[in-house]
Parts: C-alpha cells; sequence; structure tokens
C-alpha cells in the first residue's frame, strides 16, 4: 500500500490516498492518466482529524484517489495544538460559535481546494464523490444541495443531516432566535432532499448506536430522498469511528472496517459515471 500524500490545499490541509493501480479496461474512469477523486470531511469525534479519518475509513481498492480535507481548528488547524479553543466555543454557544461556522467555512473553502488539489494531483476533471462523517456529513451534503460542483455520487457516515438534532444533544434548552433559527434551518437537509436527489445517488449509513435522534433522520432522509437513496445500518456502532483522541491515524476499528467496506461497494458501483 502506498504512503498517504499530506499538503495543504488553498489552506487547508488534506490527507491524500492514491488509486489502486488497475489495467486499462474500456471501462476504467481514469483518462489519460488522471483518476477521479473522491473528496471527505471527518468528524468532530473521533477521528477528528483528516489523518486519522483516512486511516478509520481508507476506501482502498478504488481506482480514485480518496482527498480527506481538515475541518476548522482540527488536525494541523488545532490552536496550540489541542483542540481545547474549539471546545471553549461550544461552551460559548454551540451552535453560532461552533457548530454552524465550521460547516460554513468548510464548505465556503471547498471550492479552492478542490482547485488546489487538482493542480498538485493527477486528477481528472469530471464529477467528484463526497464523503462526509458526523459534522463533515453535513458539509459534505450542502455540497450535494448547494454546490456548483458535478458530483457522481455521495454518502454520509452518522451525519449531521438536521442541525436541530445535532443542537439538542448538548446540554440545556438552547435559546433559539431570529439569526440562530435561521441559520439551523439552513443546516436541515430533509428540507432539500429533492435538490439531493437531483444531483447524485446517496449511501446514508447509520450506527445502530448512535444518537437515536441523529438515525431517525438517516432513515428520513433515504425515504425523502427516493429511489436513489440507500440506508446502511451497522450493527453494535455507535457515534465516533475511532477511539479517543482520535487526532491522530489509529488502526481500523471493527467496526469502521465495516463501514469502509460499504462505502467501497458504493462508490465502486457509481465510479463509471465519473468519466
Amino acid at each position: 500500500m502506498e504512503s498517504p500524500i499530506t499538503g495543504t490545499a488553498a489552506g487547508v490541509p488534506f490527507t491524500a490516498l492514491p488509486p489502486t493501480a488497475l489495467p486499462p479496461t474500456s471501462s476504467s474512469p481514469a483518462v489519460d492518466g488522471r483518476a477521479p477523486v473522491i473528496v471527505t470531511w471527518h468528524m468532530l469525534d473521533a477521528p477528528r482529524s483528516d489523518a486519522a479519518f483516512a486511516a478509520a475509513l481508507p476506501l482502498n481498492g478504488l481506482p480514485a484517489w480518496r482527498v480527506h480535507l481538515g475541518m476548522p481548528m482540527c488536525g494541523a488547524r488545532m490552536v496550540d495544538g489541542s483542540m481545547d479553543a474549539g471546545m471553549a466555543l461550544v461552551r460559548k454557544d454551540p451552535l453560532m460559535s461552533y457548530l454552524y461556522p465550521f460547516v460554513r467555512q468548510a464548505y465556503e473553502e471547498f471550492p479552492a481546494a478542490l482547485e488546489s488539489i487538482r493542480a498538485q494531483l493527477p486528477i481528472g476533471d469530471g464529477p467528484i464523490g463526497v464523503l462526509g462523517g458526523s459534522l463533515g456529513g453535513a458539509v459534505a451534503l450542502r455540497v450535494l444541495a448547494e454546490s456548483e460542483v458535478p458530483v457522481f455520487a455521495g454518502a454520509v457516515v452518522n451525519a449531521a443531516i438536521r442541525m436541530r438534532s445535532v443542537v439538542d444533544l448538548f446540554p440545556g434548552d438552547y435559546p433559539y432566535d431570529a439569526e440562530s433559527g435561521e441559520a439551523v434551518d439552513s443546516l436541515d437537509f430533509l428540507a432539500k432532499a429533492d435538490l439531493i436527489a437531483g444531483r447524485a445517488p446517496l449511501l446514508v449509513v447509520s450506527g445502530e448506536l448512535d444518537h437515536p435522534a441523529l438515525r431517525v433522520d438517516a432513515a428520513r432522509l433515504v425515504d425523502a430522498v427516493g429511489e436513489r437513496a440507500e440506508l446502511l445500518s451497522i450493527p453494535g456502532l455507535a457515534h465516533p469511528l475511532a477511539e479517543e483522541p482520535g487526532i491522530e491515524p489509529a488502526p481500523q476499528l471493527p467496526h469502521a472496517r465495516e463501514v469502509d467496506a460499504g462505502l467501497v461497494r458504493w462508490f465502486r458501483r457509481h465510479l463509471a459515471d465519473a468519466a
């Protein structure tokens, strides 16, 4: 197995895994030596960095680049080498200081990061795959629902599908006002299911031991998207995909291996549409 490639793309740290070499065939999506790409956004639970997410869900065996992007204030962008600054934002305001701005920043910096990645790596200019875990799932869903970047397939794992459900996981009743109500509703992807359905097929992976509200949202999203969506339920999987602290790459856990296998099957099925 080839070593990961690390770097930055328009200021965004990334960990890239090269495609599996395949003999040239008429069905191969690679064109002129340039392979398709699947772009991912990690969780803020473990694994909470691009390198750790690449270790948990490497998607090996695909003839495509897997480029794992770092979320704000995570991994190489941690403040003083720890997650303490991010936790301070949670205590200040979990929605308006943490969840909403993290998704917004990751989404807004994505187009320039993708352009930079294509300049650095032999990646084709066709549609991309997108994958997100937990809060990173909200970024992937926003790319599907709102961006103009062509996507051949998407997938999310234990995703933040409806941000009100995520806010409810924090202690106390959140004091919504007009601004925060508008922000949280802008990240309700059940309401954007028609847009997602019109963009690309979607795999929704849900751990059977994930937070119950997130499990409900996962099933509702698959129903709302319709025939282009599939639900993959993973027995025994809680919300995280790796053990704490989840910052450095770690051996793949058995449940993450099962998620990984399902994602590989999904993206392999749809890679022909990346040509």
